[in-house]
């Protein structure tokens, strides 16, 4: 079992999220409970946590400060913020937080989130310490071949889940590694197949345009002109 602290100055949803999440099941132990960000540094520093699910906004230290003075600690966080605008998502990203669940949290997407962070931490012991942490070019890496593998019916959301990360925490997450928009990839990865596609003279525009995840063979037009510069026609029949 991995040693879970829940952190947040509501008492009802703190008590409530040790009491009534199967923390057992998803492999977690919620052994420690604190109110503000300055309980969750004391806790920490003085017994051995794994995985601490923090509020964002709390007395004394937010979770951005704990998460700051942590930031070295072989310690995992998750934010828990009712903030919808992901204001906070860029400093969390810089900080290393694994994820962002919004409030109320669902309990459907709390085990989503543990049984990813599980399998992180199964696999960071298995291969020992010197190899624990996974590098940013790792996760990129596995993001792009998912597209690439999947890219006619690609979402963020099947990303997301398939990533074990909150889609929007996803997309900030992906454009700040790569520079680029998620949507942005996604299209250079559709247009990038159906210039392959269009090398073959027997396919037609209309079956490259399925093919690629379009149901419009007009808005697929659209979309390889402002990536080429060229309809597909004019692609495969330059003159």
């Amino acid at each position: 079992m991995y040693k879970l602290l829940i952190a947040d100055d509501e008492y009802e949803l703190r008590n409530g999220l040790c009491r009534f999440v199967p923390w057992s099941q998803l492999g977690f132990e919620a052994i420690r409970q604190a109110e503000n960000g300055q309980e969750v540094l004391d806790i920490v520093r003085a017994d051995d946590i794994d995985v601490i699910l923090c509020d964002i906004k709390m007395p004394i230290l937010s979770g951005i400060d704990v998460a700051r003075e942590l930031r070295h600690f072989p310690v995992e966080i998750v934010f828990l913020s009712g903030y919808r605008e992901f204001e906070y998502a860029q400093q969390a990203l810089v900080l290393g937080v694994k994820n962002y669940i919004l409030k109320p949290p669902k309990l459907q997407e709390l085990e989503h989130v543990f049984k990813g962070l599980k399998e992180e931490l199964d696999h960071r012991r298995t291969i020992g310490p010197a190899k624990a942490a996974p590098e940013v070019e790792t996760l990129i890496a596995k993001i792009k071949r998912y597209i690439e593998q999947n890219y006619k019916d690609v979402t963020l959301e099947r990303t997301a889940r398939y990533i074990h990360l909150n889609q929007h925490y996803l997309s900030k997450y992906f454009k700040q590694k790569t520079g680029e928009n998620f949507s942005d990839y996604v299209i250079r990865v559709k247009m990038e197949k159906a210039k392959e596609l269009l090398a073959d003279p027997n396919s037609k525009t209309y079956e490259i345009s399925e093919m690629v995840g379009y149901t419009s063979a007009k808005n697929f037009t659209r979309s390889f002109r402002k990536y080429t510069g060229k309809s597909p026609r004019e692609y495969r029949n330059p003159k």
